[in-house]
């Protein structure tokens, strides 16, 4: 039985990476045969999202060659969001490359690309985003044996979930204080901590089922009003340093 599970278990990672690999000619000819460099990109980082896949694979040489292609790809990604100065797409190639390099256990690299996204996220005041690369970089942290500023970053991220009043958010903190303490062999807040993230997702669960048998009930007919215009969704851009920072970033990249 066990034989069979394993045969599976090749046979549908063998599938997954065909399928992938189908996806990634495909994509390379599309960027090949655009001619608008503006969408260039967004084509290389779906490219380096295929290759981010690494943690699906099994054989290593394999997996070490999915990450040099995601780093690569990204890169390229990152080079071409900061000459059209999309700071948005800059921000999702830095955590992309965070992430290849926390699974290299490269903690240096993966804390200064971690570091780049919570600036733009700090400057544009994106608190869920922001959270989100803390938690993170806490979690890069920890692996390194950084306790004290891995505590620092997440006590701005509970702060940042308690002002903005979002409790999902404050139960991934909490998660992290949990395996923090936990570390630390303090498991008193550890489970303090647990206790917390089980009252929270217990409450949004309550919310959600009000707000579900609100909609449920009947409503008298509403007529809303559009409003006159409607504002264009606006790119994040800081001209000034993009083209700095993608080439620094490049060159940290090859450190």
């Amino acid at each position: 039985m066990k034989k069979i599970f394993i045969l599976i278990a090749i046979l549908a990672a063998t599938t997954s990476l065909r399928a992938s690999n189908d996806t990634l000619d495909s994509l390379k000819q599309k960027l090949q045969s655009t001619k608008n460099d503006t969408l260039k990109g967004g084509i290389c980082t779906k490219i380096a999202g295929e290759y981010l896949k690494f943690d699906t694979i099994v054989n290593r040489n394999v997996r070490n060659y999915y990450q040099t292609e995601a780093i690569h790809w990204t890169l390229t990604a990152l080079q071409n969001y900061s000459f059209y100065e999309d700071t948005l797409g800059m921000r999702r190639s830095f955590d992309d490359l965070a992430r290849v390099y926390i699974a290299q256990h490269k903690y240096s690299q993966a804390k200064w690309f971690l570091l780049q996204s919570t600036k733009i996220s700090r400057k544009y005041k994106d608190a869920p985003a922001l959270i989100n690369s803390l938690v993170k970089l806490a979690n890069v942290k920890m692996d390194n044996k950084e306790t004290k500023l891995a505590m620092r970053d997440l006590n701005e991220a509970l702060n940042l979930s308690i002002k903005y009043k979002l409790p999902a958010m404050e139960a991934i903190v909490q998660q992290n204080y949990a395996y923090l303490y936990n570390r630390l062999n303090d498991n008193e807040k550890g489970d303090i901590a647990a206790k917390r993230v089980a009252e929270i997702n217990e409450q949004i669960k309550k919310d959600q089922e009000v707000k579900d048998l609100a909609a449920a009930m009947p409503k008298d007919s509403i007529t809303v009003k559009k409003p006159d215009s409607i504002k264009k969704k606006r790119v994040f851009t800081d001209r000034k340093s993009n083209k700095t920072v993608a080439s620094t970033a490049k060159k940290f990249a090859s450190l």
